[in-house]
C-alpha cells in the first residue's frame, strides 16, 4: 500500500476522493452536532429524560437500517451504470427505487403504531419511563415514507457522484430540527442577550417536543430530496415507468438482501446488546446513550471515506478498469487509517469534557470516559475494515460483509456480554469490551480478504 502524492495521477485521484467524501462527512458531522444537541437538551431534563430517548432507538435503527440495505443495491448499480456511462440504465434504476421507497416506507409505517408501547417492555426499560420511552419512539419512527426516502434517494445521488445534495438537505434537516428543539422541549421562559432580556416562547413539552422536533424535520427532509431526484439531470426517474420491472430489482435485491440481513442482524444484536445494558441500570443505560452519541463524531471521516469507496469501486468495476481500483484500494487505506488515528487520538483525550456536555452526574461523566477511551484505541483497526467492506458493497459483493458481521456480532459481541452482565454481573464496561473484540474480528477477517484479493471482482485480470 503506497500513497506517494509526488505521482499526478496518484494527486489526481486523491482529489476525486476528497471530492466526493467531504460532503459526506460535512452531511455526517451536521447530524452528529443535532445529535449531541438533542442529547445535550434532553440531558438537561435529567437522567430519566437522556434514557427515554436512548432506550428504544436501537429498534428503530433496525428498520431504518433497511433502507439504507436496499440503498446499497441501488448504489452499486447506478454506480455501475455511470461507470459504464448507461444514463438510461442509471434513470431506470432510479424509478425501481421509487417504487420500493413508496412500498418499503408505508409498510414499515406499522411498527410504531403497533408496537410502540411494547417495545420498552421488551427492552427492558425501566418500569418507571416505558410509557414515555414508547410515545418518543411512535412519534420520531411514524413519518417512515420520508424516512425511506433519504436514506434510499440520497444514496442514489452519491451512487451518481453527487454528494453535495444530501449535504445540503442534511444541513436543512438539522436547522429545522434544532429550532424546533428550541421551541418545542422548554417552557416559555426569559432570556438574556447582549444584556436585554426578551420572553422566549416555548411549548414545555420536554421528550415529546424533542421526538416532535425530529419528526417534522425528518419529513421535511424526505420531501425537498424526492424533489430533488426528481428534477436530477442524471437519474431523474421522471417519464420512467414505475411498473416492477425484474431485469433491475432481481439483481439489486441480490445484492441488497445479504446487506439487509447484515443491518437487521446487528442491529437485531444492538438491540439485545441494549437491552442487556438496560437491565444493568439507569447510569449505565444514561453512560452507553452518550457514549455512543459522542463517539458516532469520531467515526465520521471513516464513513465518509466508505462512501467515496463504494462509488469509486463501483464506477471503476462498471468500467471494467482493473488498474484504476488498485488504485483506489492504494489510495484509502492510508488515508483512512491516518484520519481514524486521528480521530481515536481526540477521542482519548477529549472524552471526559464531551461526555460531560451531556451529563452533569459523576457516575455517568466517569463511567462514559472509560468505555470512549477503550473504544479509541481500536479506531484505526476499524477504519482499515470500513474502507475494504465499502469497496466490496461498491462492486456488489454483499454476502462476505453480511457473514463476518453476523459471526462477529451474535457470536463474539452479544454471547460476551451475556456471559459478562447476565451471568457474572459484571458492568458496561466488560460489555464495551465485547465491542471492541467484535471490532477487531473483522479487522483480521477484512485482512484476509484483502491479502487474497477476493474484495476485488476483477482480481486476475491485467491492469
Amino acid at each position: 500500500m503506497k500513497l506517494d502524492l509526488r505521482r499526478p495521477e496518484a494527486k489526481a485521484t486523491v482529489m476525486t476522493i476528497l471530492t466526493l467524501a467531504w460532503p459526506t462527512i460535512i452531511e455526517q458531522v451536521m447530524q452528529t452536532a443535532v445529535q449531541y444537541i438533542d442529547t445535550a437538551m434532553v440531558g438537561a431534563l435529567g437522567t430519566q429524560a437522556t434514557a427515554a430517548v436512548g432506550a428504544t432507538g436501537t429498534v428503530g435503527w433496525m428498520v431504518v437500517s433497511t433502507f439504507f440495505a436496499l440503498g446499497i443495491g441501488f448504489l452499486s448499480i447506478i454506480a455501475r451504470a455511470c461507470g459504464a456511462g448507461d444514463r438510461e440504465g442509471a434513470r431506470q434504476a432510479a424509478a425501481q427505487a421509487v417504487l420500493v421507497v413508496l412500498v418499503v416506507g408505508l409498510v414499515s409505517t406499522l411498527m410504531p403504531l403497533c408496537l410502540s408501547q411494547k417495545i420498552p417492555v421488551w427492552m427492558q426499560v425501566d418500569e418507571s419511563i416505558q410509557k414515555l420511552a414508547g410515545t418518543y419512539f411512535l412519534i420520531v419512527y411514524l413519518p417512515m415514507l420520508p424516512r425511506a426516502a433519504t436514506g434510499i434517494f440520497g444514496t442514489l445521488l452519491r451512487a451518481a457522484g453527487d454528494t453535495k445534495t444530501p449535504m445540503k438537505v442534511g444541513l436543512m434537516v438539522n436547522v429545522i430540527n434544532i429550532i424546533l428543539n428550541f421551541l418545542l422541549i422548554y417552557p416559555t421562559r426569559t432570556v438574556s442577550l447582549l444584556g436585554l432580556e426578551m420572553t422566549l416562547f416555548g411549548a414545555g413539552w420536554g421528550v415529546i417536543g424533542a421526538a416532535t422536533a425530529s419528526a417534522v424535520a425528518m419529513t421535511a427532509g424526505g420531501v425537498v430530496i424526492t424533489v430533488v431526484l426528481w428534477r436530477h439531470p442524471m437519474i431523474s426517474p421522471k417519464g420512467v415507468s414505475l411498473r416492477p420491472d425484474r431485469e433491475i430489482l432481481r439483481p439489486c435485491l441480490r445484492i441488497a438482501f445479504p446487506n439487509m440481513l447484515q443491518r437487521f442482524g446487528t442491529s437485531l444484536g444492538f438491540v439485545a446488546f441494549s437491552a442487556m445494558i438496560n437491565s444493568v441500570g439507569e447510569v449505565a443505560t444514561a453512560a452507553h446513550t452518550i457514549a455512543n452519541t459522542v463517539e458516532s463524531a469520531f467515526y465520521i471521516p471513516g464513513y465518509g471515506m466508505q462512501t467515496a469507496a463504494a462509488t469509486l469501486a463501483g464506477n471503476a468495476y462498471g468500467a471494467k478498469d482493473n488498474k484504476r481500483m488498485k488504485s483506489l484500494a492504494d489510495m484509502f487505506i492510508p488515508l483512512e487509517i491516518g484520519l481514524m488515528v486521528l480521530s481515536g487520538a481526540a477521542l482519548f483525550v477529549g472524552a471526559p469534557p464531551l461526555v460531560g456536555l451531556f451529563s452533569k452526574s459523576p457516575e455517568v461523566i466517569g463511567l462514559g470516559t472509560t468505555v470512549l477511551r477503550m473504544v479509541a484505541v481500536s479506531e484505526p483497526f476499524y477504519g482499515f475494515s470500513i474502507i475494504i467492506e465499502g469497496m466490496m458493497l461498491g462492486v456488489g459483493k454483499t454476502r462476505a460483509p453480511f457473514v463476518y458481521n453476523i459471526i462477529g456480532m451474535w457470536c463474539v459481541r452479544i454471547v460476551g456480554t451475556f456471559i459478562c452482565t447476565q451471568m457474572l454481573g459484571f458492568g458496561l464496561v466488560s460489555a464495551w469490551a465485547c465491542m471492541i473484540a467484535h471490532n477487531m474480528l473483522l479487522f483480521f477477517l477484512y485482512l484476509i480478504v484483502w491479502i487474497r484479493g477476493s474484495w476485488n471482482p476483477l482480481h486476475g485480470q491485467p491492469a
